[in-house]
């Protein structure tokens, strides 16, 4: 599965950008690894995302990394977890974790104790701030008031519960553990331990699903949610049950009109009971945005640790001042052997050029509300304002005519018209961008942390990742990593942008 508006990005990344080059040079957009903005004079920041790969069972829909075994020595992983995050954070020279998230995979299937071992390592690490957002996944199948509780303790402040939805039928297609009455008494727990920060994720776009019975699903989750609801299109990802019984004929593919027509239907409800769309996919009121899934979107610094995480963060301690796309193995025993005999698990590594940050964070940035503000922008491209890039003749003037596009005195944001097809947007100013900031000179290809060739990006992983490639997020290719992401087991808030 995957956000609205991610893949095209993706392909349009994938297809054009040139592998970063040699750690250590900076240069202008497009020739080489640039500098990471806002180098070291204040303080360093980073989210942190931590990836717990283990599943009780395969959904029928899920591509992220996750794996479903008879035992976990979750003592060795525990162990392993604590190791990288400190290794990673002091590598990066993080001076303060702005957030953290837990995802998977079940991250709820974690003890508390692991949680507040990794949490405590992030504390002895790098500061990490009293009353800092700390989100952990859970499904409501492994989320009973005594477990939670106990999250709770260890330090967690904020549950993104993997409902997907509140349909009987639903469930069983999805192959989920639990059942509708499990996911409401999960719900009224977590709200009970963590009111005004509980987050429900919903699948729409099922096959065979109507507009009716999205709309019927939607009108049981907001007569149940807290303050923040994620909503997804499901994605029909090769190598899962659901896309072979749809390949095969046995389960119908939605139409796309359909698809545009739950989407607009969701966004129509959640305005009217007080909800602020935030991003492509997340809608929020009262103030209860997610500041780590803000992170992925404004381009910030974010470390990943665990099996299959990606992180974007510049590793000071090695000499280097480029940001780098990171993944760390996926499986997890492979990664357990190279945390302990290494300290981390990276596999793959590449410096991003200027061009690369800029392009991530237009594709990240337009899938929020704000968009990429002139100062965030500026920190990236403080000799190509904005303005030189997007306000000439060519495809931003063009998409601002047609009444998609804003750009201003704020910045360059999607209109809420706009929001709802940007996956239709992103590929023309994407090409606007390589064209007025240029595409020339690549660089020298990356190395893994263990001598391995690197391949550029990250993307919304996935979530499974985390987000995206090269984006933000872990997961896909493009940009996000880990959230879209991005990842988790029930698709997950974040991290749909961690995942493989």
């Amino acid at each position: 599965m995957a956000l609205r508006g991610w893949r095209p990005a993706a392909a349009a990344l994938a297809a054009g950008r040139p592998r970063g080059g040699d750690p250590g040079g900076a240069s202008a957009p497009g020739k080489g690894p640039g500098p990471e903005p806002g180098a070291p004079g204040g303080a360093v920041t980073a989210a942190l995302y931590v990836h717990w790969p283990y599943c009780r069972k395969h959904c029928s829909y899920c591509s992220f990394n996750k794996y479903v075994v008879p035992a976990v020595d979750e003592a060795a992983v525990r162990a392993c977890l604590v190791r990288e995050a400190r290794t990673l954070l002091r590598l990066g020279r993080v001076q303060s974790v702005t957030s953290v998230f837990f995802g998977g995979g079940t991250p709820s299937l974690a003890s508390p104790h692991t949680i507040a071992a990794v949490l405590e390592a992030a504390a002895e690490a790098a500061h990490l701030p009293a009353g800092a957002e700390v989100t952990l996944e859970a499904n409501p199948s492994s989320a009973s008031p005594v477990r939670l509780a106990g999250f709770k303790a260890a330090g967690v402040n904020r549950l993104s519960v993997g409902v997907q939805s509140l349909d009987a039928a639903e469930l069983r297609l999805l192959g989920r553990e639990h059942t509708v009455d499990e996911a409401r008494a999960a719900v009224e727990a977590v709200r009970g331990l963590f009111p005004g920060r509980t987050s429900i994720d919903l699948l729409f776009g099922l096959p065979g699903q109507s507009r009716e019975a999205w709309a019927r699903s939607l009108e049981a989750a907001l007569g149940l949610c807290d303050d923040h609801l994620a909503l997804y299109q499901l994605t029909l990802e090769r190598g899962t049950a659901l896309e072979a019984q749809v390949r095969r004929g046995a389960l119908p593919a939605p139409p796309q009109d359909l698809l545009a027509d739950m989407y607009h239907t969701a966004r129509a409800m959640l305005a009217a009971a007080g909800f602020r769309q935030y991003e492509v996919s997340n809608f929020a009121r009262k103030g209860a945005l997610s500041t780590h899934n803000l992170s992925y979107w404004r381009a910030e610094q974010y470390v990943g640790v665990g099996p299959g995480a990606h992180g974007r963060f510049v590793p000071w301690g090695e000499g280097s001042r480029q940001r780098e796309a990171r993944v760390q193995t996926p499986d997890p025993d492979a990664w357990m052997r190279e945390v302990q005999s290494h300290g981390h698990g990276t596999r793959r590594r590449v410096a991003l050029s200027s061009l690369e940050q800029l392009e991530e964070l237009l594709a990240l940035g337009l899938r929020t509300d704000e968009g990429i503000t002139q100062q965030r922008w500026g920190r990236f491209s403080p000799q190509l304002p904005l303005r030189a890039v997007f306000g000439g003749p060519g495809e931003a003037m063009a998409l601002q005519q047609q009444g998609w596009l804003l750009l201003d005195g704020r910045g360059l944001r999607c209109t809420p018209q706009g929001l709802a097809v940007l996956d239709s947007l992103l590929p023309a100013l994407l090409c606007q961008l390589q064209r007025t900031a240029g595409t020339g000179g690549r660089g020298t290809e990356g190395r893994g942390g263990q001598g391995q060739e690197a391949a550029g990006g990250q993307g919304p992983e996935a979530h499974g990742g985390q987000g995206t490639e090269a984006a933000g997020g872990q997961g896909t290719e493009a940009v996000g990593e880990q959230g879209t992401a991005p990842h988790g087991g029930h698709g997950t808030e974040a991290g749909r942008e961690q995942g493989p």
